[in-house]
């Protein structure tokens, strides 16, 4: 079993931007794999659904924490379903990454990612697969990265997520034995 969790943001304002791409990319997969609709889940602090991805089950993850947070939602999943660390995968946004970029990490560090870096500290480890997918434009320079990741992408850029996430999909199973 492997517990796949989309960073992003709570609430719906936080919808259509660059910070959820983690939770875009779950939502895209539950839904090439027919999985059940995500529900709420209060022991789990987040949305979740299962299903199957090739022959592997899976369980999917939209933490309900914020991004700072996000590791209290993954070790309430991981303890549960008694998932370990390099079993669980991560996809999220990368504002050091070009727009369009994916790249897979096993055992890195948070990079600047707040997210990432709250799923390090209560996994106790930093050796657990990634997606990183990149969104930083030109409009980066012009602000803070704490702005620029919060703000909803551009309708050119929306207009390329759907290709974007099928990338961070296509790297995932071929990373993944699934």
């Amino acid at each position: 079993m492997k517990l796949l969790v989309g960073l992003g943001n709570y609430p719906a304002k936080y919808n259509q931007t660059r910070h959820n791409l983690g939770f875009l990319t779950v939502e895209y997969i539950a839904k090439k794999y027919e999985c059940e609709p995500f529900k709420d889940d209060k022991k789990f602090f987040g949305q979740v659904t299962q299903g199957q991805v090739g022959k592997e089950k899976v369980v999917l993850l939209k933490p309900a924490t914020y991004m700072n947070l996000s590791g209290k939602s993954v070790q309430a999943v991981a303890h549960f379903y008694k998932i370990k660390p390099e079993n669980i995968v991560l996809f999220f946004d990368d504002a050091d990454l070009e727009f369009g970029t994916v790249r897979f990490r096993n055992d890195s560090s948070a990079g600047g990612h707040n997210g990432v870096k709250s799923v390090i500290e209560v996994l106790g480890t930093n050796k657990f697969p990634r997606i990183k997918m990149g969104i930083a434009t030109e409009e980066k320079k012009k602000m803070p990265t704490e702005a620029f990741v919060l703000q909803k992408f551009s309708e050119k850029e929306w207009a390329d997520v759907p290709n974007v996430i099928e990338k961070g999909v296509q790297l995932f199973l071929e990373k993944n034995s699934c």
